[in-house]
């Protein structure tokens, strides 16, 4: 059954920009001994160009992934976080970047930023894609922002609607979605 056609919102070039920006950004802050927690699922594209810009930019950051779930296969969060995989290095006395697709209602951007500092970090930035800002349900500022969005449903680049278009290469908004 093919897919349904996808408007593009945010393309390839405009997003592989702001992922160097954004590196640099980071960079300025001088993060020491920095640990990237990718978000999964839906950062996992996002945080490999990320992490491949930092390198670009001088930084040398390990790599750590933390999959947290308040979605499951439903398009709203279900308001409660739940721990599908941990971490597995110690994050004592580290700078952490918290790597997520998209920041809308904040809890589970909360969750984490409160667990890892919880476990001894020394500072938890959080990096996100896209920020819904009229969707908090919780108070969690992210440090780095890729681009402010617009409150539609979005796709690509990682992100998808139950485990479809996560392939594609930009972020987009599926027509007739509702």
């Amino acid at each position: 059954m093919p897919l349904p056609p996808v408007k593009v919102l945010f393309d390839e070039n405009r997003i592989a920009a702001r992922n160097r920006e954004l590196a640099n950004e980071i960079a300025d802050v001088r993060p020491e001994k920095l640990l990237v927690i990718a978000v999964l699922k839906g950062s996992f594209v996002f945080a490999a160009d990320l992490i491949r810009a930092l390198h670009a930019s001088g930084q040398a950051p390990e790599v750590e992934f933390l999959h947290l779930s308040s979605y499951r296969d439903a398009t709203v969060s279900s308001g409660q976080v739940d721990i599908l995989r941990d971490v597995e290095s110690d994050v004592r006395g580290r700078d952490v970047l918290l790597v997520d697709d998209i920041l809308e209602s904040g809890r589970t951007l909360a969750f984490a930023k409160d667990l890892l500092a919880a476990r001894g970090a020394r500072k938890v930035m959080v990096c996100v894609l896209l920020e819904k800002p009229g969707k908090r349900a919780v108070q969690v500022e992210p440090d780095f922002v890729g681009f402010e969005c617009p409150d539609l449903f979005v796709v690509g680049y990682g992100m998808d609607v139950a485990h479809a278009f996560r392939q594609l290469p930009f972020i987009g908004v599926v027509e007739g979605l509702d």
